[in-house]
């Protein structure tokens, strides 16, 4: 039977009141089904993930999304994972007014990532954003600077630098950064090739249409909320479906859909946490101003000189993933190895000889991986709005880059452009109001 828009608004209003009541208040703060509650913001693709909806660290109690047709699917799609008749929210804004919601996902297209943090902290609520954190290093800062001022928690959905299988590489990034951290590369700079031949794709096919069809917006999809913060532009189903992010007004292509994945474990296994480039170079094809195409070879240095280079039209493939200013080289693992491979001027070590000084290396320090306990006890998660931040300023450099067709030189302690006005225009983007304003509220 289908329901008519009005009965379906309806519905939202009033489905699962009971179900956002906080656990503590339903059951005592010692009750074994006392969870935290938690709501998401956006239902495209990615909400449906074991890291979204299907997460079972807490409760599920609603769900918002511009496409009224989406809201209906995830009201059922929850009943279907266990969770009851959630609450569907007309808006992201009603939805963090409600008290009864600790945590939101933010499953949104990029260009609502800044904003819908800052508003989610505002709001008293623990954040658990999607990658990447922000589409420009202003948003970044802003987002990183507000959730430390609220005292929220936060956390980016994207776990290589503390588990899994680091992509095509092969291995973890921990035995990469127990080989940086314990001195095996020498003392000087670093050299990092990152691309294809390394195991990491590019995906270039995230690419935009220069003259995408003028449409009518369909019936039951507010657009005007969908574009948020981002420049009106004429409506066009290539714009909103999963091909946004071809378009720089709301990511950047594969560099923006990949990166933080990518770049997020690089910077932890090279000990950068705390900086970011001080140079940026580019080379590839001009890019149109308003739909992505690709580049050839970004390479980021930062001020002890060591390199990342982004290698865009594979004429790198044969590099390592690391090498030393010894000499010393990492290698992605071989197929039917057990690990990493390494490479000195002497030739490959064999795998019994790399596998016994890995186990002989120094551990990493400790971090808190489960986003839950970071909630519960106020401590800080392995990825957050801190290194977050500095991960998403590496490929949000190197997009400044991409979108002028040159380099540039980088402050990392005022994130600033050296003497460069074009660059920070592109560093720090303006937004349609309400959402600027909303934005820079303190």
């Amino acid at each position: 039977m289908k329901t008519s828009r009005r009965e379906f608004l309806k519905t939202i209003g009033a489905a699962g009141l009971f179900n956002i009541v906080p656990a503590k208040v339903l059951w005592g703060a010692g009750a074994p089904s006392n969870q935290l509650t938690r709501a998401l913001i956006g239902f495209g693709s990615i909400a449906h993930s074991e890291n979204h909806l299907k997460y079972k660290g807490s409760r599920l109690v609603g769900l918002c999304d511009p496409f009224e047709s989406r809201v209906r699917g995830g009201l059922a799609a929850a009943r279907k994972a266990g969770w009851g008749n959630i609450k569907g929210y007309r808006n992201f804004v009603e939805l963090l007014a409600d008290p009864g919601v600790d945590i939101v996902h933010i499953c949104t297209p990029p260009h609502w990532h800044g904003v819908q943090s800052v508003m989610a902290a505002a709001a008293g609520k623990d954040i658990w954003c999607e990658k990447p954190m922000t589409r420009t290093v202003g948003e970044g800062k802003r987002v990183m600077e507000f959730v430390k001022e609220k005292k929220r928690m936060f956390r980016l959905n994207t776990w290589f630098r503390f588990q899994g299988t680091f992509y095509g590489f092969g291995t973890p990034v921990k035995p990469i950064r127990q080989i940086v951290e314990s001195g095996m590369l020498g003392n000087g700079p670093i050299r990092c090739v990152f691309g294809a031949g390394q195991g990491f794709s590019w995906k270039f096919f995230w690419s935009g249409r220069v003259n995408p069809d003028v449409e009518s917006v369909p019936a039951g999809f507010d657009y005007d909320m969908w574009l948020g913060p981002a420049p009106w532009r004429p409506y066009s189903a290539h714009r909103v479906g999963t091909s946004f992010r071809g378009y720089w007004d709301y990511d950047s292509g594969g560099l923006g859909d990949m990166a933080q994945h990518y770049l997020d474990p690089l910077q932890y296994l090279l000990c950068k946490d705390e900086t970011s480039p001080v140079k940026i170079d580019y080379s590839g094809p001009k890019q149109h101003p308003e739909a992505v195409g690709r580049f050839d070879r970004v390479t980021l240095t930062y001020a002890d000189g060591t390199s990342v280079i982004l290698d865009g039209d594979e004429t790198l493939k044969e590099e390592p993933l690391l090498r030393g200013s010894n000499g010393l080289c990492v290698y992605k693992k071989a197929k039917n190895g057990k690990t990493l491979r390494i490479k000195d001027a002497n030739g490959w070590w064999p795998e019994a000889k790399v596998l016994k000084t890995l186990a002989e290396l120094p551990q990493p320090a400790p971090q808190v991986t489960d986003f839950m306990q970071s909630v519960r006890e106020r401590k800080t998660f392995a990825l957050n709005e801190s290194n977050g931040f500095r991960s998403s300023t590496m490929f949000n450099l190197g997009i400044v880059a991409w979108r002028l067709g040159r380099g540039f030189e980088f402050d990392p302690v005022t994130l600033k452009a050296k003497d460069d006005p074009a660059a920070d225009r592109f560093l720090y983007q303006s937004m349609r109001e309400p959402w600027a304003t909303e934005f820079m509220k303190g």
